[in-house]
């Protein structure tokens, strides 16, 4: 999807965006055009809902862990219902990144800047932030020492197929392995 941010009444603007992107519209790509502060909105909210996503799913995982459900086999059954789609539905170390914790961030500075507490997403932070120290309690638990260990850490990027370390959750669990 493509978001533009203008000002109401700069139509030259909107012609100009509308040639810019004309191939990526005409191949079927949805374009908004709105104000500025709400296509700001649209995109911090729009990566503080996958962020959401990610903090659910690996609390979820915590859940299941206990209650001996498989949540690789629930995230599956989740994902069959169209409305939540199987997208960020994968558990693991949390997010990172360059967008999803700047921008997470972002929104809850701006709506403590207004007099709006978003308890809610300062909850996705902190299960985040927790998700390395739980792979580390894993670990404990299945070598009972890690003194003397060797561990491979595979996927040290945020995300598949990038080289991208930014905010990477690999990085912190690294540290405190090491």
């Amino acid at each position: 999807r493509i978001v533009i941010g203008i000002e109401p009444d700069d139509l030259g603007v909107k012609k100009s965006m509308d040639k810019l992107y004309r191939p990526m519209i005409d191949s079927g790509v949805p374009i908004q055009y709105t104000d500025v502060r709400s296509a700001e909105v649209i995109k911090y909210a729009s990566n503080a809902f996958l962020a959401t996503r990610i903090s659910f799913i690996n609390e979820l995982a915590e859940f299941c862990e206990l209650s001996g459900a498989d949540i690789k086999t629930v995230a599956k059954g989740m994902g069959l219902d169209k409305r939540i789609g199987n997208t960020f539905l994968e558990a693991g170390l949390g997010f990172g990144g360059s967008c999803l914790p700047k921008d997470l961030g972002a929104l809850i500075e701006k709506g403590g800047a207004l007099g709006f507490d978003f308890k809610l997403l300062k909850e996705v932070q902190k299960i985040n932030k927790r998700q390395p120290g739980r792979m580390i309690q894993k670990l404990k638990k299945h070598l009972i020492q890690l003194r003397g260990k060797t561990v491979a850490i595979w996927g040290l990027s945020f995300k598949p197929k990038t080289d991208d370390l930014r905010e990477a959750p690999s990085l912190e669990l690294i540290t405190s392995l090491v």
